[in-house]
């Protein structure tokens, strides 16, 4: 008999949450049927057998045409996107609860979206919660939390909250990293790649891609203070009309090496955002953490807890002035410690993982655990889905294809 399938909710903005997913299901044995639903199936890196993307609609974009004027009717304190009267929702929630009924799944991991965490328990199936840093003591969240069979922070033990209470504490596994291609370039030659000169001093800013990123001007200050250094910007950036750019300042915007440019640095001025913040960890840096908005504040909580472990320079905004950056500077290389950072960057924490989620199924489930002879993971048998897209194999070989959420509802 084959184990019994996995389910995996995955957000679409950004591609975090994707390559987190893509990280933990690759490292399970590959006779583990995995159903991820998504409304995108082009943000995934290569995935393995046995592993299909469902298309479903957006739960938090509109749906095209008018909408009927519902939003006088209150949103409950358990729920953080609900609207009223979106066929959309309706159609992607058909078709997890569906899923779920055919399906008999051993467990539905949510990575993010406390309705879709509560809508399986709902239904009565077992949960993974991804955690996020943020102020998330709110009922929905706390609801999804308190319903879930474990909690999966993808960062060091050292960045979560103090103040979780302790039952979360008991239901967490931290696993630093995951899903973040942290494997960086040699950094003379990131530099030769850069066209970067020997004596030359680089700072690099990685501005985040959640948002509408940074506006220019701080840079242009930044870069006018520290004219023997070279300052390179990607990712995204505003473009401010009373800003001065000197010659040293170069708006790179979104870049293919961004591998390069971290590795090249002598210094990074970055926001907040998980892959980023795991790739500065693995490179050691001296490093200055400025938070962008997010919703519940996470950036601002994960900046904080970075600051707190000694891993960045947390500021809480862009220094506005000459003088101000260079106090930031000299006080980011002032505390830099490369050994913090490299053990909050951890190691590829996807087979522990794995591992983690076999040993909670077979709690879950009371059944004894085999091991995969391949991977030395342990996990349950019972039957899984008939209907997948052709997902990539790490090697690009086609194995799967996509369901349609359109289709898939009926």
């Amino acid at each position: 008999m084959s184990p019994r399938p996995i389910g995996y909710f995955v957000h679409h903005q950004g591609r975090g949450h994707a390559e987190r997913c893509a990280a933990i299901v690759n490292a399970l044995p590959q006779d583990r049927p995995v159903t991820i639903f998504c409304a995108r199936d082009d943000i995934f890196p290569p995935l393995g057998p046995g592993v299909e993307i469902v298309t479903i609609s957006s739960l938090f974009e509109p749906p095209a045409g008018p909408l009927p004027q519902t939003d006088w009717i209150a949103t409950p304190d358990t729920m953080h996107c609900a609207p009223v009267g979106w066929p959309t929702i309706r159609q992607a929630m058909a078709t997890m609860t569906r899923w779920f009924h055919e399906a008999d799944p051993a467990l539905m991991i949510s990575d993010v979206s406390a309705e879709v965490a509560q809508l399986a328990r709902l239904c009565s199936v077992p949960h993974v919660k991804i955690l996020q840093h943020g102020d998330r003591s709110d009922p929905g969240h706390m609801a999804a939390y308190r319903g879930a069979a474990g909690l999966l922070a993808p960062f060091h033990a050292d960045l979560d909250n103090p103040d979780r209470p302790d039952w979360m504490r008991a239901l967490t596994f931290h696993a630093p990293g995951i899903g973040v291609n942290a494997a960086l370039p040699a950094r003379d030659a990131a530099r030769r790649a850069l066209g970067i000169g020997p004596g030359r001093k680089l700072a690099v800013v990685v501005s985040g891609g959640g948002g509408d990123g940074w506006a220019d001007a701080a840079f242009g200050v930044a870069a006018r203070a520290f004219p023997d250094m070279d300052w390179i910007v990607i990712g995204k950036i505003q473009r401010d009309w009373h800003a001065t750019l000197p010659a040293n300042l170069h708006l790179a915007g979104w870049v293919d090496n961004a591998a390069d440019h971290i590795a090249a640095a002598d210094l990074i001025v970055s926001s907040a955002g998980n892959t980023t913040c795991h790739q500065v960890l693995a490179a050691a840096r001296p490093w200055i953490v400025v938070p962008e908005w997010r919703y519940f504040d996470e950036q601002q909580d994960k900046a904080r807890a970075l600051g707190r472990a000694g891993a960045a320079l947390h500021l809480p905004y862009l220094p506005a002035s000459a003088h101000a950056w260079q106090a930031a500077l000299a006080e980011a290389q002032r505390t830099h410690d490369t050994a913090i950072q490299r053990r909050l960057a951890g190691e590829d924490a996807a087979p522990a993982t794995a591992r983690w989620l076999a040993r909670l199924c077979d709690r879950i489930w009371g059944q004894t655990p085999s091991t995969d002879s391949r991977k030395g993971t342990s996990h349950v048998h019972d039957l899984g889905p008939d209907h997948c897209r052709r997902a990539r194999r790490p090697s690009g070989e086609r194995h799967s294809r996509v369901s349609r959420a359109s289709d898939a509802a009926g």
